[in-house]
């Protein structure tokens, strides 16, 4: 499955200094050993990689899973995007196991190389939670039930990672790869996913390098950015940013646009609508009121519970959802899912082993179940889903019984 072939190279000016742009396939051995080989020729003095802090961080300790604090994880509302990078992982390690190469092994050999060299080594990709939330607000609303189906999907397949998939590997990263088919159709995709990280990380260099810095340097890159990157590269040695410039517009790549003020108001005219309903149950009969709270009650708290027991929460943990749910519901500020990720963690603390075995365990779709860490993100996000669900189920059956 390994590509034979050199990777392909270009060679350009950026101000004073050289780069030596090398696009590498991400599942080669012969990547990684062309990598070895550029560093030690002892022609460049110093490296850039496309990685950012995290993933770098991931490439040099892979057990810093174990070093996670869960509660702040749930508390700061990350917990999506911890499962969402779990979720990579997962892929990521399928495609070693069945291709006897681990994705991104040439990062590797640079980050080792350019360290037992002592030369510079600089991260100039952006960080892969900027780029997911990119992505997640860039797309349009009806296509991120798909993005989020497709990454679920590549963690609950039993299937053999796809020849397909793996030549795309050789393109792009493992982020790449995954939305690979998503983007091809889609501009609003392509251009957090892609395009942005070209510009990002062309910025990253201008910045990295200044006058009287590393005079060589090696950027390696995978080969779906080449062409990209090296358009920037020539634009700014055409015409140079300055530096506050550069800075200006990579710090614009890095911030994620807030949500419009409909969908910040929207969870508070639910609210406002639901109340009015109960209101307006009860002036007309008593009866009719009590049978609208019945239903709130019951639908929210049935499928907030049925989410929590998918996960296989303790029992209490499900309970918990059942009563929770119905009066998170009508507080905006307060989700069930915290509630019930925080009942999880009191009732089965995960242990040292659970944090330590978190990467191993969820390659494979039952180890999120398995796993105290990996099954309370579960919990939060399945009784999460189960609620908003029934939030929009129990309104317009409301509607229904006052207005059908």
């Amino acid at each position: 499955m390994s590509d034979t072939s050199r990777g392909p190279r270009e060679g350009l000016d950026l101000g004073t200094h050289h780069l030596e742009l090398l696009g590498t396939a991400h599942v080669s051995r012969e990547s990684a050993d062309e990598v070895r080989e550029l560093i030690r020729s002892g022609e460049f003095d110093a490296v850039a990689i496309e990685l950012c802090a995290s993933r770098y961080q991931s490439l040099v300790e892979p057990d810093a899973m174990a070093k996670l604090d869960l509660f702040q994880v749930l508390k700061q509302g990350k917990a999506g995007m911890v499962a969402a990078s779990l979720a990579l992982g997962a892929f990521q390690q399928r495609v070693a196991a069945q291709s006897g190469i681990e994705p991104g092994a040439e990062m590797r050999a640079a980050v080792e190389e350019s360290h037992q060299a002592q030369l510079p080594l600089y991260l100039i990709d952006r960080e892969l939670g900027v780029t997911l939330k990119r992505i997640y607000r860039n797309v349009p609303w009806y296509q991120r039930f798909a993005l989020m189906s497709g990454l679920v999907g590549s963690v609950l397949s039993r299937q053999k990672v796809s020849s397909e998939e793996i030549e795309r590997l050789k393109e792009g990263d493992v982020l790449e790869s995954t939305f690979a088919e998503f983007a091809q159709q889609s501009q609003s995709l392509y251009a957090p996913l892609i395009s942005e990280r070209d510009r990002y990380m062309a910025l990253k260099l201008v910045e990295a390098l200044p006058e009287g810095g590393a005079r060589r340097v090696l950027v390696v890159i995978g080969a779906g950015h080449l062409k990209g990157m090296s358009g920037h590269l020539r634009e700014f040695n055409e015409a140079p940013p300055t530096l506050q410039a550069a800075q200006s517009e990579r710090e614009t790549l890095e911030t994620t646009a807030p949500p419009s003020r409909v969908w910040k108001l929207l969870p508070w005219l639910i609210v406002v609508l639901i109340l009015a309903g109960f209101a307006l149950g009860f002036s007309r009969n008593t009866e009719l009121g009590w049978t609208l709270v019945l239903e709130w009650v019951l639908i929210n708290g049935v499928l907030s519970a049925l989410g929590a027991l998918i996960a296989l929460a303790h029992p209490l943990t499900v309970v918990t959802a059942f009563v929770a749910a119905p009066l998170t519901s009508l507080n905006p500020t307060v989700g069930v899912g915290m509630v019930v990720a925080g009942a999880e963690l009191y009732l089965r603390r995960p242990t040292v082993g659970d944090f330590s075995a978190l990467r191993r365990d969820v390659s494979h779709w039952r180890g999120w179940w398995r796993n105290r860490v990996a099954r309370t993100l579960l919990v939060f996000l399945f009784a999460t889903i189960g609620s908003a669900a029934a939030t929009w189920i129990a309104g317009l059956r409301i509607a229904g019984q006052l207005f059908g």
